[in-house]
């Protein structure tokens, strides 16, 4: 099992390691315990008050745990509200691996739609405001959430376009674009309702126009 994301100091992002065999892992249940607490307690705050009018104190007062705590694993308010978001997430989503195109395109699409429809759609959506009026939730959003994951998706379609599934002159980032600006466009907009039915219809649209031209 890998060991969990947090922050360091400077704020960059670490993955802990795993204990080796015989070391002493004493503490490790209850400080994994407090960690849990405090992304469930800012995840909370953000839906109940909004980013701008929740505090550190109110997250470490809620998880029942010290201010201090808070800051031995993230550097700033906005790093625990996006690494908790990050978590929240991500097991909802699909990972990219060896499938055909078109299986990629339409279990990407749905994956990202179901989490969408859900609880951590209303955290996205929360998050993008936050990041429209504080840089530092902005860059927290940029650096853990959003450049990883479109890093992950361009190598996936890069090797799809590599092997020929994909039109040699497709731009790589304006697909990423289509594939999850479509639907965090209907998310924020709010003026109809995501569903995986329109994950499959979106997914149809862009594999009619990327797939290569017969000659």
């Amino acid at each position: 099992m890998p060991g969990r994301s947090g922050y360091d100091r400077q704020g960059q992002m670490t993955i802990a390691s795993e204990p080796k065999a015989g070391m002493r892992t004493q503490g490790r249940p209850r400080d994994a315990a407090a960690r849990a607490r405090i992304l469930h307690a800012a995840l909370a705050l953000l839906e109940e008050c909004g980013f701008a009018n929740m505090t550190s104190d109110a997250i470490a007062e809620r998880a029942g745990a010290s201010k201090a705590t808070v800051y031995r694993w993230w550097p700033n308010k906005a790093a625990v509200v996006i690494d908790a978001f990050v978590e929240s997430i991500m097991p909802e989503l699909h990972r990219p691996e060896r499938l055909s195109l078109q299986d990629f395109f339409r279990t990407s699409l749905r994956g990202f739609a179901q989490a969408l429809m859900g609880r951590n759609g209303r955290l996205l959506r929360a998050v993008f405001h936050a990041a429209h009026d504080d840089p530092e939730v902005d860059a927290a959003f940029q650096t853990y959430w959003v450049k990883p994951r479109r890093k992950l998706l361009r190598v996936a379609l890069g090797q799809f376009r590599a092997e020929g599934q994909l039109d040699a002159e497709s731009d790589i980032d304006q697909i990423v674009d289509l594939m999850y600006g479509t639907m965090q466009y209907v998310l924020i907009v709010n003026h109809r309702r995501l569903s995986l039915a329109y994950a499959d219809d979106l997914a149809d649209i862009l594999l009619n126009g990327l797939l290569p031209k017969r000659k």
